[in-house]
């Protein structure tokens, strides 16, 4: 299968008062198309960070990132913007829906911004595959954690993305719907033949991946090597 993610010698760090600290170092993997990828470590071992990198919400302080062909160090902000908007789809740990929006403009939304004439119809079409149909029409606040995660991974879907991240999915959730997201998130990126990257602490999810990068300190063990 082609290559649609590839991290090369990339390394992350951030200055101090006490000088630079190193939160990456040397990672390298590829992830092929359709892979369902999980990242997994103790907290502090950089996995976020690794994320925000992939998703071009960072840029790292060394190494190279291509995403479907592109390289996201070459790109302008400008470009990565757009970028994000039409080949990435990301799904957080808080949700970030706007406050102010209805969940069918929230999912609506990222078309809106790429100037797609038929954005209502398609965040309609994705609503209803998350099983919101009839919630369409509320506001965050009057929705559950769990509706709120739906929407999300229907706004994150909607663009058809390239690439698919997601960080902590179930993490705010309680137990049975942390399942119950989880468990239609995989179901949808399988329908599409979507290629999902998540960063989880969850065995149980890790495991449902194709394979997992296990991030320790900073560093990829085992050099991120499928597993047999």
């Amino acid at each position: 299968m082609p290559v649609i993610l590839e991290a090369v010698g990339v390394s992350k760090s951030f200055d101090t008062l006490a000088g630079p600290i190193d939160v990456l170092c040397d990672i390298a993997f590829e992830v092929e198309r359709g892979e369902t990828v999980a990242i997994v470590g103790e907290s502090g071992s950089g996995k976020s960070t690794l994320l925000s990198l992939l998703a071009g919400l960072d840029i790292p302080t060394r190494g190279t990132i291509r995403v479907d062909g592109s390289d996201l160090g070459q790109m302008s902000e400008r470009e990565l913007a757009r970028f994000r908007a039409s080949a990435l789809g990301i799904v957080f740990q808080q949700f970030h829906l706007m406050s102010g929006l209805t969940a069918l403009e929230n999912v609506a939304l990222p078309l809106e911004l790429q100037g797609v004439s038929d954005a209502p119809e398609r965040a309609a079409a994705a609503l209803t595959q998350v099983g919101l149909a009839a919630r369409s029409g509320h506001l965050p606040a009057k929705l559950s954690g769990g509706e709120c995660q739906r929407v999300a991974i229907a706004r994150a879907l909607v663009v058809q993305p390239a690439l698919l991240l997601a960080d902590e999915p179930s993490g705010s959730l309680d137990a049975r719907t942390g399942r119950v997201v989880t468990d239609l998130l995989f179901d949808l990126v399988g329908r599409r033949g979507a290629t999902l990257l998540l960063v989880t602490h969850s065995e149980q999810l890790a495991s449902a991946c194709d394979r997992c990068l296990e991030l320790v300190s900073g560093r990829l063990a085992g050099g991120g090597v499928r597993r047999a």
